[in-house]
């Protein structure tokens, strides 16, 4: 407690009550949307600001632990402030705070009695992520997981008038609540039937559960918290939200919601689980590693933008749950200092996705604002029309493909350094694991860097694909700014990482009792374990990168001879060449089809040599859709027709029932 007598989770609770009274203010301010947009969205963001803010306060602090007058008779709600819930308060807060100031400029075309209820689910959604990280009891935690399923849900199906927006939102929500019920499952476990008072998480800590229960309570939060994550094959969902959603709402659930997931397994693995398992680690490295290739893999392959973008976030929980899992290995063998650079790596990647992910997904708003479209086929040459999107949407694709000196790069190289710098562990078969993991990591980071490639340069380099696009404009004030943001967090990131990784020590400590310390050696060089075995500078890069840009300008003055010769530029020797002739995003996708085409379901429709209209096609579904869902689904239908026999509408069959279902009683009781 300060001189004051303020905790940070008294801060927390007037923000979070300040976000319900904004929503409701939305819904009140319905016939006003320029006040929603001007000033509900703009306090909202100044609220995520002051969330990070207090996150950041909390991380050295001692935990706060407060209990609530609200609940059910002897069932109160609980909450506990602690370093880990801290980190991801700044991680909400800061990528919401751009989604926000965006968000005050993407909906001023909408209708204002939507508006005013999209404000309150969203700022409900919001409230329910918050709550989330905050609860200290399984009561607490699945009201707040609840209302952050169904805000979302409604945000998802705000376009509810198209059918395949409702289907999309029907699959989250079902699969949503799949989850949810295996994660109460893993709160039953842990409580261990021992009355009430054990659904607190101070009372799960100290159940001293064994090995057996220990590892179905993990496999429980896996599956239930990997539901939510997207993790393979929980993931059929997320390339259906996100397209179906308004894009502020996408960023904020691949940004932010999907990192409450993670934010669920390192609770339930490291804090409240007293032991963990090697196994463990080798399952979710494993599961980690198939999840993010198959990511990559099918973003490679797409041709809507923010299906693209979903895929790439698939494969971006791959990489933190292959963190997750090496943390795993390296704390159950005593190999602290490793586990604290794998959960560094882990805690930095979830942080650095959240900004550049949210970029990501926000441009795209702004793209299918000033076009209409969301098919990249039909784009091209945007730079010319959208000069503020092109470039701030340059930086969040740099940065997800993990270049220096952004944000993406630092944490997957430190990820890439836990793989190189692991020692022999005592299990031969882990040993022989980690260097083909690492392999897979570097497959997957190089795969996303050809995805990025194809996502902006079909999208805004070339020629405009369709006449439509000349009347293209660019992103508004508010959503610039909001843009803007994200790119200094980006940036911020990436130029500062001894900062961070000092303030996310005070997690790894809290969780693993140990922490990075002194590797990093000074402000300017980071050093994983020590600087004679690896060390990067980004200040010491960035200013490399800026020394070869002037040199090259100097030297190009210098022998620039001044005379001037205009021509046209080479056109490999035809010159009526069009947009049609350029490279399309199904070309650009072509070479990763063909290599990994066992792994889709594709499907083709080419015409013949005598077509006076021809037209190409070509699709490429998810083969676990048709392996694995739809079986589900046949079988959910059979037994409804059947258990429909029982339903005729006709009272006497009722009584009947009724009547041999007492017989049958008064018989065998």
């Amino acid at each position: 407690m300060d001189a004051v007598g303020i905790l940070p989770l008294d801060v927390v609770g007037w923000l979070v009550q300040f976000w319900i009274v904004l929503g409701v203010a939305g819904l009140v301010l319905q016939r006003a949307p320029q006040l929603i947009n001007n000033v509900v969205f703009p306090l909202s963001a100044l609220t995520s600001l002051l969330l990070a803010a207090t996150g950041l306060w909390a991380l050295d602090a001692a935990p706060n632990i407060m209990v609530l007058p609200l609940g059910l008779p002897e069932l109160p709600f609980h909450l506990r402030l602690d370093p880990l819930s801290a980190f991801f308060l700044i991680l909400l807060g800061g990528a919401s705070l751009g989604v926000s100031l965006f968000s005050a400029g993407y909906f001023k075309t909408m209708a204002g009695g939507t508006l005013g209820l999209l404000c309150l689910e969203y700022h409900l959604f919001l409230v329910g992520m918050t709550l989330v990280l905050l609860a200290n009891d399984a009561y607490m935690f699945m009201v707040a997981w609840e209302t952050m399923a169904l805000s979302s849900y409604f945000l998802v199906t705000t376009d509810h008038n198209v059918p395949d927006i409702r289907r999309a939102g029907f699959l989250y929500l079902l699969i949503a609540h799949v989850g949810a019920i295996a994660i109460l499952l893993c709160f039953g476990v842990m409580q261990g039937g021992h009355g009430i008072g054990a659904y607190t998480f101070d009372a799960m800590r100290g159940a001293g559960l064994t090995p057996f229960w220990s590892s179905a309570a993990f496999l429980l939060a896996l599956f239930g918290f990997g539901a939510k994550a997207g993790v393979l094959p929980l993931h059929v969902w997320l390339p259906e939200a996100h397209p179906a959603a308004p894009s502020p709402v996408s960023a904020l659930m691949s940004g932010v919601m999907l990192k409450t997931a993670i934010y669920g397994i390192l609770r339930v693995t490291f804090d409240l689980l007293g032991t963990q398992l090697w196994w463990w680690g080798v399952l979710a490295l494993a599961l980690g590693l198939i999840t993010a290739v198959f990511g990559v893999m099918f973003a490679a392959v797409q041709g809507d933008m923010k299906r693209l973008l979903a895929y790439s976030s698939i494969e971006n929980i791959g990489l933190l749950l292959v963190g997750i899992g090496l943390t795993i290995i390296f704390h159950v063998y005593g190999k602290n200092a490793l586990a604290a650079l794998s959960l560094t790596a882990t805690l930095y990647h979830s942080l650095n996705h959240a900004f550049f992910k949210s970029l990501l997904f926000v441009g795209t708003g702004a793209i299918l604002h000033a076009t209409g479209e969301r098919n990249m086929g039909r784009l091209g040459g945007l730079i010319h029309h959208m000069p503020w999107a092109a470039v701030l949407m340059l930086v969040g694709v740099l940065a997800i493909s993990g270049l220096p000196p952004l944000n993406g790069f630092v944490s997957e190289w430190l990820l890439l350094q836990a793989f190189l710098l692991s020692p022999g562990l005592p299990n031969s078969y882990i040993n022989m694991l980690v260097p083909v993991a690492a392999a897979v990591i570097a497959l997957a980071a190089a795969l996303a860097a050809y995805v990025m490639v194809k996502f902006y340069g079909v999208i805004f380099l070339g020629q405009p694909r369709e006449k439509v696009l000349d009347h293209a404009h660019d992103a508004g004030r508010w959503e610039r700014i909001g843009m803007a943001w994200l790119v200094f967090g980006c940036v911020a990131l990436g130029l500062a990482p001894v900062f961070v990784v000092h303030q996310i020590d005070f997690v790894s400590h809290a969780l693993l009792g140990s922490g990075l310390g002194n590797a990093a050696a000074n402000w300017v060089f980071l050093a994983p374990v020590d600087t004679a075995r690896a060390s990067y500078s980004p200040l010491y890069f960035l200013l490399a990168v800026l020394g070869v840009m002037l040199l090259a300008s100097v030297l190009v003055r210098r022998l620039y001879h001044g005379r001037l010769r205009r021509g046209a530029a080479w056109d490999c020797g035809f010159p009526a060449q069009n947009a049609r002739m350029q490279d399309t995003a199904e070309g650009f996708g072509q070479p990763i089809r063909r290599i990994f085409e066992p792994f889709f379901k594709i499907e083709r429709e080419v015409p013949s040599p005598f077509d006076t209209h021809p037209r190409y096609h070509g699709q490429s579904d998810d083969r676990l859709w048709y392996l694995l869902y739809l079986p589900i689904k046949s079988l959910a239908e059979k037994l409804s027709s059947w258990s429909s026999v029982l339903q005729h509408g006709r009272i006497h069959l009722y009584l009947t029932y009724t009547f041999v279902t007492l017989v049958v009683l008064l018989v065998f009781v």
